[in-house]
């Protein structure tokens, strides 16, 4: 049986933690001791370079669908132990057309990710998508197992999501992904001293319920500073707010994706249960 799973975190809204969360979501995987391969589907590159990586011309999935490059040779290692990338470029934003000149566009990335597959030494496969409805996301979409949209705690990101949720039932009545899941619901931004971000969460629970992750990310200084050091934040300050309420995200994330994949296993007793909680009170923006 495969293990490896490929998790799309996609949201055709830009500025909504997406990056963010692909990037420290690899990096405290990893130090679940779980192996990771991030592809970074963003011409922007920013994922790439919050993993510490140069942008480089021709290294990323463009040569590869084109055909003009092996996907072996186009994974890097990054400074982290568990941790690889297919990094992006500007490049990449020539996929598009590349993409759409071929016949069975949808399954372009599919066709990449089954070599990637095959060797079955990854176990997750995180893609970074572009804040877009272009062939490039979707033909991402067609070859993930799930997705894990990021929402900003703000009235405007219910409407991004009803999006995705469209997409979702596409995949499944054109028979592009019939297999598609919305893998889970992941709240960014969170800002305790507002009523707003509480009323956010809480509508978007009502309306998803076990969906919506437990975990909520908060507002966070160390969150912003950290892509300006190369760093994911998780690293970068491993103390600091944002990087614990990642952990918890990364630990329910995992435990989340492991009873969906594979057969039930026995419920361990209560005490061994891990808990996942929100963030306590109210976050001060620029407090650690």
């Amino acid at each position: 049986m495969r293990k490896t799973r490929v998790i799309a975190i996609a949201n055709q809204k830009g500025g909504v933690g997406k990056t963010t969360t692909v990037v420290n979501l690899a990096a405290a995987l990893s130090e679940l001791g779980k192996t990771v391969l991030v592809i970074d589907l963003d011409p922007q590159a920013n994922a790439t370079s919050g993993l510490g990586l140069p942008r480089q011309s021709g290294v990323s999935l463009y040569p590869v669908l084109t055909g003009a490059a092996d996907v072996a040779d186009i994974i890097q290692p990054t400074p982290y132990e568990n941790i690889n990338i297919i990094p992006a470029e500007l490049d990449l934003a020539g996929a598009e057309i590349e993409i759409a000149r071929q016949p069975n566009h949808l399954g372009v990335v599919r066709g990449v990710l089954d070599r990637v597959l095959d060797a079955d030494v990854f176990d997750y496969v995180l893609m970074d998508c572009p804040p877009s409805l272009g062939i490039l996301m979707t033909s991402s979409l067609a070859a993930a197992d799930g997705i894990v949209v990021t929402m900003q705690c703000e009235y405007y990101a219910m409407e991004g999501l009803s999006v995705i949720t469209s997409i979702i039932r596409q995949m499944h009545d054109n028979g592009a992904n019939p297999g598609l899941k919305l893998e889970g619901i992941l709240m960014t931004m969170y800002d305790g001293r507002t009523r707003l971000a509480a009323e956010v969460v809480d509508e978007v629970r009502a309306h998803f319920g076990d969906i919506v992750y437990q975990t909520v990310i908060p507002r966070n200084v160390r969150i912003s500073e950290a892509p300006s050091f190369g760093k994911p934040v998780v690293f970068y300050d491993p103390a600091s707010r944002g990087a614990m309420a990642y952990r918890s995200f990364a630990q329910e994330f995992a435990q989340k994706t492991a009873s969906a994949y594979t057969p039930a296993a026995p419920e361990p007793p209560p005490e061994q249960t891990e808990k996942v909680t929100e963030p306590a009170g109210p976050e001060e923006t620029a407090n650690p």
